[in-house]
């Protein structure tokens, strides 16, 4: 068969297997109450789109050639954008913006059911806590009115809203919309795995949230854009629940609302730089004459390891991101929202192999004019991910002041410890069992346990502690010691007489 043939066989197929799924999709929609049907019409138009993409489009979505260092002037360094100083008038630019949490995920890889905006990570306070009382700070203090919107999934809207109420008395006026929700499809046939709207009992691993890029389209369906515009809003801070340090900056607000040069920009991306923890982080590039965002999935596997070289890409996005509402309104209106699909293999309880299409909110930078990077400090991005991260933020390291973490004084050095807690510790419940207090880390450099193993009261740990208990072993260690630069192994217990 000639090359051409080929071709022409492979887009019948591709023609017959959209028809397919269009199909499927129908019969799903016909399930759907009175209630129900806008919504899931509109989730399930989305997914077609996002399919027929995924169906066109082959191999890595960046020609690797083309991908050059951002010109010196398109990231800027923070430093330099603080060194402009205040307003006089703070609250004329608070009154102007919106925080967004991005508030889809679960609490599964911490061991704990429900949204993981609800874990507790400071003094009983969850994230959400910690959220709304930073926005409730800033707005007493310059008395302002700067509001809270999550964007919530289908997984985390009904227990979040409940947990709402507690906050009915707080000066932050709180929003909530849902990303989309659409169907996974199976790995084999490309088809929907959804048989009706049901996304509980056994339909329960049929339908995902896609992503967090899926905000433009679902902020804009949700009315809220247009009620914030109306309000003289201008712009979005968007960033993750559990990025503790993501709390809204006045200096990057100011260069947003004033720019020096005249001209604003309508999307500014958060980068901070690389250490050897962060080489799988997406980096900012220079692509065919705009930034462009670069993730590691996108990247041809013979460039993997260039692609995670710290000297190469020395930046990564922290996912703290600034965005035109205007901007945001006409590129959506012109469908001009340009986002690279990124393919997530799952595999269901039964064992089913599935993959689900998603998308993500900083790749959308290439389509906004006038994009910038701020080279921010670390303190920026202190995501909250594993409880290795929960025992940094619940220590001596930090201080919690209005909802905000700040790096304690008394810690010498200005880099964060580096810590695994081995398999014992992934669960929360577990993981809080096994420290009778948190220990005290100032000194700390390096901390690596693995296996049964529990701390007592007021233990302290300097320099480098290395605590390995074998399988069958059990190490406790006893309340009160100062472990500084041991490596302890074998068997130690301590029993009350």
């Amino acid at each position: 068969m000639s090359q051409d043939g080929v071709s022409q066989f492979q887009e019948v197929i591709l023609q017959e297997l959209e028809l397919s799924v269009k199909k499927e999709l129908e019969k799903i929609l016909t399930t759907a109450t009175s209630h129900e049907y806008e919504h899931t019409k509109k989730d399930l138009d989305g997914f077609r789109k996002l399919y027929h993409r995924f169906l066109q489009e082959k191999g890595p979505s960046v020609d690797w050639g083309k991908i050059q260092r951002p010109p010196e002037d398109s990231i800027q360094p923070y430093e330099k954008i603080k060194a402009r100083g205040l307003p006089d008038n703070i609250a004329s630019v608070l009154n102007r913006l919106v925080v967004v949490k991005l508030n889809g995920g679960l609490g599964t890889s911490m061991g704990c059911k429900g949204p993981k905006s609800l874990i507790g990570v400071r003094n009983e306070n969850t994230f959400l806590d910690l959220t709304v009382q930073q926005i409730e700070h800033l707005n007493k203090t310059y008395n302002t009115d700067v509001p809270l919107v999550l964007m919530n999934s289908f997984n985390t809207d009904e227990d979040t809203k409940k947990i709402l109420q507690k906050y009915s008395h707080c000066r932050v006026k709180i929003y909530t919309f849902n990303q989309s929700r659409y169907p996974r499809i199976n790995k084999e046939s490309l088809l929907p795995v959804a048989k009706d709207v049901s996304s509980s009992g056994e339909s329960t691993e049929a339908w995902y949230p896609p992503g967090h890029g899926d905000i433009y389209a679902s902020f804009y369906n949700s009315g809220l854009l247009d009620t914030f515009l109306e309000e003289g809003k201008e712009y979005i801070f968007v960033s993750n629940i559990d990025n503790l340090g993501a709390t809204v900056d006045l200096y990057i607000l100011n260069h947003l609302m004033n720019p020096p040069n005249g001209k604003r920009c309508e999307f500014v991306m958060e980068v901070t730089n690389k250490t050897r923890a962060d080489v799988k982080g997406g980096t900012l590039t220079q692509y065919e004459g705009k930034l462009r965002l670069v993730e590691i999935a996108q990247v041809p596997k013979a460039h993997v390891d260039e692609f995670k070289s710290v000297s190469k890409f020395k930046i990564f996005n922290t996912n703290n991101l600034w965005i035109s509402l205007a901007a945001v309104k006409r590129l959506q209106e012109q469908n001009a929202i340009d986002m690279e699909i990124i393919v997530n293999p799952k595999t269901l309880d039964g064992g089913l192999n599935v993959i689900q299409l998603e998308t993500a909110v900083g790749a959308a930078i290439k389509s906004f004019e006038n994009s910038l990077g701020i080279n921010v400090p670390r303190s920026r991005f202190l995501p909250v991910k594993t409880t290795s991260d929960l025992l940094l933020v619940m220590s001596n390291l930090y201080s919690l002041n209005a909802g905000s973490l700040t790096m304690s004084e008394k810690r010498e050095f200005p880099t964060v410890p580096l810590v695994k807690l081995g398999s014992s510790f992934t669960k929360v419940q577990d993981y809080l069992r096994r420290f009778e207090s948190i220990p005290d880390m100032l000194e700390l450099d390096h901390l690596t346990v693995s296996g049964d193993v529990t701390f007592g009261k007021n233990v302290s740990l300097k320099g480098t502690v290395i605590i390995i208990a074998n399988h069958g072993d059990r190490i406790d260690i006893p309340p009160g010691a100062v472990l500084e630069n041991k490596i302890v192994s074998g068997n130690l217990r301590i029993l009350d007489h």
